[in-house]
C-alpha cells in the first residue's frame, strides 16, 4: 500500500481521498488562525487536471496548504472543471479556506488587432472564472465547456501531427503516450513535451546521440542542449520555445474559430455562478497600456474581478524594469479597488520552479496585502454561500440585496473573514435568516 503522502498525487481520485482522510485523522489539531500580517494565500494553483509543475493534485495542494499554514487556497485548471469538487472537499477536510477556478482563452473579434495578455497573439485573451462550486454545469454553460475541452484536444492532436512529421524518427502516439499522463485526458503542451522527451530517450538510449538529435532538431549548440537536458523526461522551456511557440514548427496561429468569443466565455462562467475575471499580465502590451479603458470595456461585458500573478510583476533582476512593472501593477490594483473588483492572486505552479506561495511582505506587495486577503475572503464567502444556499455573488439574492459591486464585495469578504473553514460543514442558515438579508446572515455566524 502506498504511503498517504505519496498517494495524494495518485492519478486515482479515490486513492487521493483515502490518503488525505488518513493524514487528517493522524494530524494534530489546527493551530490558531494566523494573524492578518502572517496570512498567506495562493488562489491560482494549477493541478494535475491540467498541469502542475510539482505534480500536485487538489488533495496534495490542500495538504500542502495545511502543512504550511496557508490562509486560503484556490485551484485553477485550463479548460476544465474536473478538480473543483476534490478541491472544495479537500480544503474543508484540512480546514483551509478554499475556492476553485478555470482558465481559458477567448477571442475578441472587435479588437482582433490588439495584444492583451497572450504575448504575440492579437485578439486573444486569457480569461478566468473564479468561484465554481461543483455539480453538473447548467445547460447554458455546457456547450461552451464541452467546446473548450474538445478544442483543446483537437489542437493537441493537430500539434502532434506537425511535430511527428518534423521530429521523425521520434514520434508519439497521443492516446498511448500523452493521455495517460493526465487523470482526465486534459493534456497541455507540457504533457506533450514530456512525451516527446521520453520518446526521444527510447529511440536514442545513448546520451551523445540523444544530445545530437535534439541539437539538430532545435537548431541549438550541443553544449546548450547538454546543459538543459536532464536524466529524466521533462517539459523543457527550450524545447517549448523552439517547437511550440510562435515561429516553431508546431505553432498554430489562433484565428476567429480557435477560441470562443469573449462574450460567450463570460456568459458561461456567470451561468455557473462563478465570477468572470480578467487575467492581468504586466501592463506592457498595447491592449493593457490603458488599463482604465480596458477595465471599463471588460466590466461592461460582465467582468467582476482580476486575477494577478504577482511574482512576474516585481521579481525581476533589472531595477528599472522592476520599477516600471511595480508601478503598473500598483496602478492596476488601485483601479480594481476603485471599481469594486476583487483581486485573486497566485503563483500558477504550472511550471517547475515557480513559487509555492507569494511573500506578501515584500515592498512591492505589502501595501496591497489587505486587498489580496480580502479577495481570498470574498472567494471563501461566495463559495460557502453558493454551495449551501445558492446565494453566491451572482445570485438573485445577492443582486437584490446588494446591487452595487462594492456592497457585494464587502459583504462576501466579511462573511469569508468571519466564517472559519472548520465551521463550514456545521454552518447552515435558516430560510428565514437568509430571507432577512446580508446583515442577518452575518449575525448568524458561529
Amino acid at each position: 500500500m502506498q504511503q498517504p503522502i505519496s498517494a495524494l498525487d495518485d492519478l486515482t481520485p479515490h486513492t487521493r481521498r483515502e490518503a488525505l482522510t488518513r493524514l487528517v485523522a493522524q494530524a494534530p489539531p489546527l493551530e490558531a488562525a494566523p494573524s492578518p500580517a502572517q496570512r498567506r494565500v495562493n488562489l491560482h494553483c494549477h493541478t494535475i487536471y491540467s498541469y502542475n509543475g510539482y505534480g500536485y493534485a487538489p488533495a496534495s495542494l490542500a495538504w500542502l496548504a495545511r502543512s504550511q499554514g496557508w490562509y486560503a487556497l484556490a485551484t485553477v485548471d485550463f479548460d476544465v472543471l474536473d478538480g473543483v469538487e476534490e478541491t472544495l472537499w479537500a480544503c474543508a477536510q484540512v480546514g483551509v479556506r478554499g475556492g476553485t477556478g478555470m482558465e481559458t482563452r477567448a477571442y475578441l473579434p472587435d479588437r482582433r488587432h490588439l495584444v492583451y495578455n497572450s504575448p504575440g497573439e492579437p485578439g486573444v485573451m486569457y480569461y478566468v472564472g473564479m468561484g465554481f462550486c461543483g455539480g453538473e454545469p447548467p445547460a447554458a454553460a455546457r456547450p461552451v465547456l464541452d467546446h473548450l475541452r474538445a478544442r483543446a484536444e483537437a489542437r493537441n492532436r493537430d500539434m502532434v501531427a506537425l511535430l511527428n512529421a518534423y521530429l521523425a524518427p521520434v514520434a508519439v502516439d497521443y492516446d498511448q503516450d500523452v493521455v495517460p499522463l493526465t487523470p482526465s485526458g486534459n493534456a497541455t503542451e507540457r504533457h506533450l513535451l514530456i512525451a516527446y522527451d521520453a520518446a526521444a530517450r527510447r529511440h536514442y538510449p545513448d546520451r551523445a546521440a540523444l544530445v545530437a538529435y535534439w541539437a539538430d532538431r532545435l537548431g541549438m549548440a550541443h553544449d546548450a542542449v547538454e546543459a538543459f537536458l536532464g536524466d529524466a523526461p521533462y517539459p523543457h522551456d527550450a524545447m517549448r520555445a523552439k517547437l511550440m511557440k510562435q515561429g516553431g514548427v508546431g505553432y498554430m496561429a489562433p484565428g476567429p474559430d480557435a477560441f470562443p468569443a469573449l462574450e460567450t466565455v463570460v456568459a458561461a462562467i456567470a451561468a455557473c455562478g462563478a465570477l468572470p475575471c480578467y487575467a492581468y499580465l504586466d501592463g506592457q502590451s498595447d491592449g493593457e497600456a490603458d488599463m482604465a479603458a480596458l477595465l471599463e470595456y471588460l466590466v461592461a461585458l460582465g467582468t467582476l474581478g482580476l486575477v494577478v500573478i504577482p511574482d512576474r510583476n516585481w521579481n525581476v533582476g533589472d531595477a528599472a524594469r522592476r520599477q516600471a512593472l511595480v508601478a503598473r501593477l500598483h496602478a492596476t490594483l488601485d483601479l480594481a479597488r476603485e471599481l469594486g473588483l476583487p483581486v485573486f492572486i497566485g503563483t500558477e505552479m504550472n511550471k517547475p520552479g515557480q513559487l509555492l506561495i507569494d511573500d506578501l511582505g515584500v515592498p512591492a506587495l505589502a501595501p496591497y496585502a489587505e486587498q489580496f486577503i480580502q479577495g481570498a475572503d470574498l472567494l471563501h464567502g461566495h463559495t460557502v454561500l453558493q454551495s449551501l444556499h445558492g446565494a453566491g455573488y451572482l445570485s438573485e439574492w445577492a443582486r437584490g440585496w446588494l446591487p452595487e459591486r462594492r456592497q457585494r464585495a464587502a459583504f462576501y469578504a466579511a462573511l469569508g473573514s468571519k466564517l472559519a473553514p472548520q465551521e463550514r460543514a456545521r454552518w447552515r442558515l435558516s430560510p428565514e435568516r437568509l430571507a432577512s438579508g446580508p446583515q442577518a446572515v452575518l449575525a448568524g455566524l458561529p
